[in-house]
């Protein structure tokens, strides 16, 4: 049997890593060997602050897509749409009025029946 040393832990803490180590370890030594050995081959300390969370970071996203997608609106109220309409004005004003075609046959009409001339 191995050697067994006592440490003493906050109750509220000891039972935080003990629901830890059930879901992640077989023992509380390998969580707590599993939990040293991460802070000692990623060279980092249990007190240094990594950044911003994923979820800081999706929120400043939302808000920089929400402000495109405002401006892509207020770009299409202000610039694309007068100017669609603007241009529409004019292409239904410039509209040529239609012709007969010079092969048209204006005698003809397709109720009556046609014979043959003999």
């Amino acid at each position: 049997m191995k050697e067994v040393k006592n440490i003493t832990i906050e109750k509220k803490t000891a039972e935080r890593f003990q629901q830890f180590s059930r879901t992640h370890y077989k023992t509380h030594t390998d969580a707590m060997a599993g939990m040293l050995d991460f802070f000692f081959y990623n060279e980092i300390s249990p007190k240094e602050n990594f950044g911003p969370t994923g979820r800081r970071i999706e929120n400043s996203l939302k808000k920089r897509i929400n402000a495109v997608i405002a401006i892509m609106r207020d770009f299409e109220k202000t610039q694309t749409k007068p100017t669609a309409g603007m241009l529409m004005v004019l292409l239904e004003q410039a509209e040529p009025k239609k012709k007969p075609l010079i092969l048209e046959n204006n005698n003809f009409r397709a109720d009556v029946p046609r014979t043959p001339k003999n």
